[in-house]
């Protein structure tokens, strides 16, 4: 690609740059050149945090990276951020940036497709983490230290005092989940088995939340799902699951091992049901070969999963055939009552301890669902419980 003075770029066949790329929304300080309706504070803010004056254009910030307005393009859009003409909103860290990401696609060690993809998957987790901060420490500050203070005005001391700590910490759990998820790779074994994997894979869903939504002020509401997602997240987290995500009334968690995704699909309805406060739930499990993309999970066992989740009894578990196989395999739950009698009583004939389960799986009616075909749901529940 070739440049000229004037901020335009053509190839060397005479075809056009594509639009300018895109950045974060309000870069720049005080010293950078504001745009015009721009709020002094909001200037101030991002000055504080990126620590940085704004200093380039677009095309001024590929030029001085050294890549071309296409891949600049690509990258900046895929972290989620927006169209800012030819304005001044780039900071060296943002060329930096560039740099470093492109860099990596010219030694060989990222193709630009994933690298645009670590772009987006970063963008998008961080975007949803620094809203989520924002949101809290402002509904935090309830009365301003001085009198006459704005909530807004509080900000910029709030986020000058939290900055370094909650950066260092964001360092320290990415470090933590990158060692573990390593970790979960090299067990695998299987070099098919790092994207394509086999899973236990639950979806756990608040039941008629659609009606509370009509009945509930939205601050009851959200109060409401935070809990939820909290209690859930914790309740994965303990247990050996990994979160996939949250979508406000559903979790969607995965396991490694079906005996622990059992485990905690049990205990949330057994939490919730606990709690007057909330909803009742449901939840629908599945177990086989995942494709894992970008932190998030697809495939027919994930829709399976969720499938059986809207077909789910209230304060119930239904998993599908495999998952309830693999339950038997491990010794998890007995293919029935009558093979779990038969069982215990060969053990005492012969003078050994009978075996025991976790859990009793009862066959349901099998049943035809939306894309799938028939399948043949088994209800999941404690072993020293009667199933329903």
């Amino acid at each position: 690609m070739t440049v000229d003075d004037t901020g335009s770029g053509a190839d060397a066949d005479g075809r056009v740059d594509p639009p300018p790329v895109s950045a974060p929304l309000d870069r720049g300080d005080p010293q950078g050149a504001a745009e015009p309706g721009e709020d002094p504070l909001a200037l101030r803010l991002e000055g504080l945090i990126l620590g940085a004056e704004r200093r380039y254009t677009p095309f001024q910030a590929a030029r001085t990276a050294g890549v071309s307005m296409e891949l600049a393009t690509r990258f900046w859009r895929a972290m989620g951020f927006a169209d800012v003409g030819q304005a001044k909103a780039f900071t060296e860290a943002d060329v930096l940036a560039l740099r470093r990401l492109a860099g990596l696609v010219e030694a060989g060690l990222l193709s630009e497709a994933m690298a645009v993809q670590v772009a987006r998957s970063t963008g998008q987790t961080t975007a949803r983490l620094a809203g989520w901060q924002m949101d809290s420490f402002l509904e935090g500050l309830t009365e301003p230290p001085e009198p006459g203070m704005s909530r807004t005005e509080v900000t910029y001391p709030i986020i000058e005092l939290l900055l370094p700590e909650l950066e260092e910490f964001l360092v320290y759990v990415w470090r933590r989940q990158l060692a573990a998820s390593a970790g979960r790779v090299v067990q695998a074994g299987d070099d098919e088995e790092m994207v394509d994997r086999r899973l236990a894979v639950g979806f756990a869903d608040l039941v008629g939340f659609t009606r509370l939504t009509r009945r509930m002020e939205e601050e009851e509401l959200g109060e409401l799902v935070e809990a939820f997602e909290t209690t859930a997240a914790d309740l994965v987290a303990a247990r050996g699951g990994r979160l996939i995500k949250t979508l406000g009334d559903e979790v969607l968690y995965s396991a490694d091992d079906a005996g622990v995704a059992a485990e905690i699909a049990l205990l949330l309805i057994e939490t919730m049901a606990n709690d007057e406060t909330m909803p009742e739930l449901r939840v629908g499990m599945a177990f086989g070969t995942v494709t894992t993309r970008m932190g998030d999970v697809f495939g027919t066992t994930v829709n399976l999963a969720s499938r059986l989740t809207s077909i789910a009894p209230r304060d119930a578990v239904l998993v599908d055939s495999a998952f309830a196989e693999e339950l038997i395999r491990s010794g998890e739950a007995p293919a029935s009552e009558a093979e779990a009698a038969e069982a215990a009583a060969k053990a005492e004939k012969e003078g050994e301890e009978p075996p025991t389960y976790r859990f009793a799986l009862q066959p349901m009616w099998q049943r035809p669902v939306r894309g799938l075909g028939v399948v043949e749901p088994w209800l999941l529940t404690r072993r020293n419980s009667s199933p329903a």
